[in-house]
């Protein structure tokens, strides 16, 4: 099969100086970030939140592509606009959230599967139709001292795998996120050898089963000690410890590196970026694909009031300048104070 539209639509994703929104957030998820701040969890809200993000003036100067969810991705604006066409007609490309959620694995306490393989091939060509042009499928690899487990990571891998095989199939970019859960008291050298080993996995499975690399995007973490160890790293290390990592790990022929930022604060999210870039050139286009520490500072500012929309969205605004210009290696701290 001829994969020049992938190879295409991926080298868009990966603009240099842009990024990539998870606006992808399940229900219940969507539903805990809007009653942090007060609003109420009805579908409307989630709507007006999501129009709120993609009707923000400015972005499509900073992002390439924004992750949908199954019911965003059928929504509309208050004039009637799908979502995906409102983006498109920004320059920016709509995607998708596949997966339906993790489940636990009896026989591997503390471990988790995705879920959603089933009818895949039948909802992707539907995603197809509705204007996604690229999908994201996410696995948890959790940090204990008995886990993960060698059998629960490969197990992933091959989720991940047919998954992005299908996506290929339906000319549809995957993004593969095998999210190494920052939760817990290790130290970043206990991150660093998970976070490798489950990578290698990932793409020796990935070849086994000839997903081709070069219309794939990894969705990955950043390399740093649990939220419990008691010394919090610091950008340098987590770049030095984040960089060989994925040198080690992952192919150069992969179509490019995007960061979730996994519980990160808004402006460590973005600290560490900046860091990572600076040390130069990498084998594959590197830049982010947050959702909490992009939308955080929008719920705060905005709380469900039509009368704060506009300063929701100028944060918005303001926190995508940023990491795009860490992805750069162009940020600086005293940036924070410049809204706008």
């Amino acid at each position: 099969m001829d994969h020049a539209h992938l190879y295409e639509q991926a080298r868009f994703l990966m603009q240099k100086g842009k990024g990539i929104l998870a606006a992808d957030e399940s229900v219940p998820t969507m539903n805990e970030r809007l009653a942090a701040v007060l609003v109420d969890e009805t579908a409307e809200m989630r709507r007006i939140y999501r129009q709120i993000l993609f009707t923000s003036p400015g972005i499509e100067k900073y992002l390439s592509g924004v992750i949908l969810f199954d019911a965003s991705m059928r929504n509309s604006t208050d004039d009637g606009i799908p979502f995906p066409d409102v983006l498109a007609a920004r320059g920016i490309m709509p995607g998708i959230k596949v997966d339906k959620g993790t489940v636990d694995v009896d026989e591997f306490p503390g471990e988790k599967v995705t879920q959603g393989l089933d009818d895949l091939d039948e909802r992707m060509w539907e995603y197809g139709t509705l204007g996604a042009y690229f999908a994201k499928w996410r696995a948890v690899v959790p940090i204990s001292e008995h886990t993960p487990t060698e059998q629960m990571m490969a197990m992933n891998a091959i989720q991940l795998a047919r998954y992005a095989s299908i996506c290929q199939q339906e000319g549809i970019v995957p993004m593969v996120e095998p999210e190494v859960l920052m939760h817990g008291d290790h130290d970043i050298v206990r991150a660093e050898q998970v976070t490798s080993r489950a990578l290698q996995i990932l793409f020796a499975t990935l070849r086994e089963y000839r997903v081709d690399l070069k219309g794939l995007i990894l969705k990955t973490s950043m390399v740093l000690a649990g939220d419990e160890f008691k010394k919090q790293t610091d950008p340098e290390e987590v770049a030095d410890a984040t960089l060989r990592t994925l040198r080690i790990a992952v192919p150069y022929d992969v179509a490019g590196i995007v960061f979730l930022s996994g519980g990160q604060t808004p402006v460590r999210a973005t600290e560490n970026l900046q860091a990572v870039a600076s040390r130069g050139p990498q084998p594959w286009p590197i830049t982010f694909s947050y959702s909490r520490a992009l939308e955080e500072p929008v719920l705060a500012a905005w709380k469900g009031k039509e009368a704060n929309k506009e300063k929701a969205q100028k944060a918005l605004l303001h926190r995508l300048k940023m990491n795009a210009l860490a992805s750069q290696a162009k940020y600086e701290s005293k940036m924070e104070k410049e809204l706008s």
